[in-house]
């Protein structure tokens, strides 16, 4: 047996009581766990299936058909002093969305865990930017983040700032709020005013398009643009 810790990303139910998790676990990276029962009415682990939930799994070496690891335990690391509020639970399951797109071949990795880790705390404080500074978070991370050069118009596709403007989204003021949270020391810090926030998620997703290959929009991207 193991125990691995980690967020959970997504799951699907299989069959009357079984469930499939993908998860981002700090000591493997992205993994897939088969949950035998969990589903039965006397599972209460059932409880835990919610989306960026710290969970610990206890892994048995017995692997299903495929090649998915199989979890005889599931408990929750920390109890939660999350709001619960309509906004939080559409950002939760926003990033988590995301993730479970982006990290689908992606090892271990200590920063992008952490980073998870510091974005929901900010986000029980009650920051409902934090998925914004999160994404950009996310590409410096990946080494794609652009540098703040000087230029007033950001080019998506080849992440330079330049001095005529190459796409309709990325006008002076998107790109030179790019360019604020790019030069913060203190990003989540960075206030990003209501009229900009859902262009600049819509940048958000033009930039990723360009430097994530087969990115999609995740499915859950019109919810948190109507919250916001």
């Amino acid at each position: 047996m193991r125990l691995l810790n980690g967020f959970l990303l997504s799951y699907l139910k299989y069959g009357d009581q079984d469930c499939i998790l993908h998860c981002f676990t700090l000591e493997q990276g992205f993994q897939s766990f088969f949950v035998h029962r969990i589903y039965a009415k006397s599972n209460k682990s059932k409880a835990f299936l919610t989306p960026l939930n710290a969970l610990s799994f206890t892994v048995s070496p017995k692997i299903k058909t495929g090649g998915i690891l199989t979890c005889s335990k599931i408990e929750l690391l920390n109890r939660s002093s999350a709001p619960d509020s309509m906004k939080y639970n559409a950002v939760v399951f926003f990033v988590a969305d995301f993730l479970n797109q982006v990290l689908r071949n992606e090892s271990e990795n200590h920063k992008i865990y952490n980073e998870i880790t510091g974005f929901l705390a900010e986000l029980e404080q009650e920051n409902y930017r934090a998925h914004l500074i999160f994404l950009m978070r996310f590409l410096d991370i990946s080494g794609v983040l652009p540098l703040a050069e000087q230029g007033l118009f950001l080019d998506p596709e080849t992440g330079n700032f330049g001095a005529t403007q190459v796409h309709s989204i990325f006008d002076e003021t998107l790109s030179a709020l790019w360019k604020e949270i790019i030069c913060s020391t203190r990003p989540y810090d960075t206030p990003v005013p209501a009229a900009l926030r859902k262009p600049f998620l819509d940048s958000l997703m033009v930039y990723y398009y360009y430097h994530f290959t087969d990115f999609r929009i995740p499915g859950s991207l019109e919810v948190v643009q109507e919250l916001f």
